[in-house]
């Protein structure tokens, strides 16, 4: 296991909030880059090891969703969007350029702690998983080939990159084949969270799940839809 000190990336323009977390995080063993834009962030995460990024919407140069999508272009650490907005158009967007989990402000620094915490746990099972030399678990479903142990999925051959979010949502729905699962079955499982009606997490990575591995959103081949009760992936 990965012992040493992990680095988190926290890009904010409100002062207040960057030196707030950069305490709240550092009383909890992490090292802390903070940044109030885009471009500097950006310089940082090309120059360190960065465990985990906490993004704002809202920045004076480039904005966070588009800091998320060159994250995403060359990075696999869990990204926190930071949104200020009640709208759903942020979280969905952010979900969509690959953010792992976002937060809306006002937040309680202990409630992002916990997230962090989360992710990073997710993201070194993740990494762990890669170099494992157990018995591999491993899906073939239609073409789709999903290898729990090293955390790859190939489609009639093509290797699809997913996130660790992603990634663990598709394999729950492996490990439940044929079988229906609701929104909240697939949160509390993924999130280790209690799941709130009003959370449109699982629709939006299920939609990116979906764009990724080229399917129609009307008549996905994998994972369907069942309307009013949750989603199922047909063996």
């Amino acid at each position: 296991m990965d012992k040493r000190m992990k680095n988190i990336l926290i890009v904010d323009d409100e002062k207040e909030i960057t030196d707030l977390l950069e305490v709240y995080l550092k009383n909890e063993g992490y090292e802390v880059f903070k940044f109030y834009c885009g471009n500097d962030a950006w310089e940082c995460i090309e120059k360190n090891k960065i465990d985990l990024a906490v993004l704002d919407v809202m920045l004076p140069d480039i904005d966070g969703f588009t800091l998320c999508r060159r994250v995403r272009e060359e990075y696999f650490f869990p990204v926190i969007m930071l949104t200020a907005k009640i709208d759903e158009t942020d979280k969905i967007n952010g979900i969509m350029l690959g953010a792992d989990d976002y937060i809306t402000k006002p937040f309680q620094p202990l409630e992002l702690i916990a997230r962090v915490k989360a992710q990073l746990r997710r993201a070194e099972d993740y990494n762990r998983a890669l170099g494992s030399t157990a018995d591999e678990e491993v899906y073939e479903i239609r073409g789709l080939e999903v290898n729990a142990d090293k955390h790859t999925c190939r489609l009639y051959g093509e290797e699809i990159d997913f996130t660790p979010t992603e990634f663990s949502i598709l394999l729950y729905f492996c490990r439940n084949c044929g079988q229906v699962v609701t929104s909240e079955e697939i949160f509390e499982n993924v999130w280790k969270e209690k799941y709130l009606d009003s959370n449109n997490t699982v629709f939006v990575h299920i939609a990116r799940i979906r764009e990724k591995m080229h399917e129609n959103s009307r008549k996905p081949k994998f994972i369907k839809t069942v309307w009013g009760v949750g989603y199922k992936l047909e063996e």
